[in-house]
């Protein structure tokens, strides 16, 4: 039996399909129009894929360290982390990038490791705020390193297609932990780090 036709405590695949056919009608449309009979399917389809983050544990992708890093104790950024996220007030996507850096404490991670831990995180209806939070708790309660820093800068649909109709604008937030939050020269470095990939290419 496949996830989507399991009954036990879950919305199957035909309830949230009903579910767009609802909203295609009170929207003014026809659902039984023949560009809109697969509609249904094709949005919950999106959906799984738009929000796979609430299936997967992101402390799983960090599991995996190395120790052999011949004494490496400096900090590691990784910039320009695309991500798609959805706000959970409008359901509108929230599109930008993540930036990610920790100072290891005799460990480190895959760098293509931080980049899943944001994805699932960004898979979910999120709240920006509390999306750089989780990615920044999540590396630092696994990683146990000496600190965290976590920067997003994200477009909110919500803002720019409806209500104020604001083009151009995003919304920045930030994250610091352990060394970041109390040495501000290792707070500085950081942000140095991430502002000099800016525009590059």
């Amino acid at each position: 039996m496949s996830a989507s036709d399991d009954t036990t405590g879950k919305i199957t695949q035909a309830q949230a399909e009903d579910a767009v056919r609802v909203l295609l009608e009170w929207a003014g449309e026809d659902p039984r129009r023949e560009g809109l009979l697969d509609t249904p399917k094709r949005v919950a389809k999106a959906y799984r894929d738009w929000f796979s983050g609430y299936q997967i544990d992101p402390r799983e992708y960090l599991a995996r360290t190395f120790e052999e890093v011949a004494g490496y104790d400096e900090m590691i950024v990784l910039r320009d982390i695309e991500f798609e996220s959805h706000c959970e007030h409008h359901m509108a996507p929230i599109i930008g990038k993540a930036h990610v850096g920790y100072l290891p404490n005799g460990k480190v991670v895959g760098i293509s490791k931080l980049a899943r831990v944001v994805d699932v995180y960004a898979r979910r209806f999120q709240v920006q705020e509390k999306m750089t939070a989780q990615i920044a708790q999540c590396i630092q309660d696994v990683l146990q390193p000496r600190g965290v820093a976590v920067v997003v800068d994200g477009a909110h649909e919500c803002m720019t297609t409806r209500g104020v109709h604001k083009r151009g604008v995003s919304m920045v937030t930030s994250k610091m932990l352990g060394e970041f939050r109390e040495d501000a020269r290792t707070r500085a470095e950081f942000l140095r780090f991430i502002e000099s990939g800016t525009g590059r290419r």
